[in-house]
């Protein structure tokens, strides 16, 4: 975890990245909590019988669960001390280049695009790619915008 002391030194690092995030571990009891609370039940992320013979050869997260793991991994990735409060924006652009196998293990590295000050604090852009051990290829890339508050 990389920490900074106050928000406004992240405005000097525009375009660096801000932390890596631990691993996180999507587990099949996660998928089925996330299918559960979202009743999206689909059987390529729940049928484990059936996944086998389907285009992964296994189970998949969903890929708003794995977009939903955006702040647990952020929050592993840097910390900011004299902010009281975040409140998520938005997001500008998502994609999921490829799938979370069930077990996957997965992190996300934090690339700072814009700083922009606000009344109290700052709205900032921050680029997550996600990535899952053992492969080349990100499993999510996002554009977050967040409002960060001192």
């Amino acid at each position: 975890m990389r920490s900074f002391a106050t928000l406004a030194e992240l405005k000097h690092l525009v375009g660096e990245e801000l932390g890596v995030s631990d691993w996180i571990e999507v587990t099949q009891e996660r998928i089925q909590l996330f299918a559960d609370a979202t009743g999206d039940h689909q059987w390529i992320h729940l049928d484990r019988e059936r996944a086998r013979s389907g285009p992964f050869g296994t189970t998949i997260a969903h890929g708003f669960l794995t977009l939903s793991l955006l702040p647990e991994m952020s929050a592993r990735a840097f910390a900011v001390s004299d902010t009281r409060m975040g409140v998520n924006y938005g997001l500008n652009r998502v994609r999921f280049p490829a799938p979370v196998p069930s077990g996957s293990r997965l992190r996300g590295r934090f690339r700072l695009l814009k700083f922009e000050p606000l009344e109290g604090g700052a709205q900032l852009t921050v680029e997550v790619n996600m990535e899952r051990e053992g492969s080349d290829k990100p499993v999510c890339i996002a554009e977050s915008v967040a409002r960060r508050y001192t």
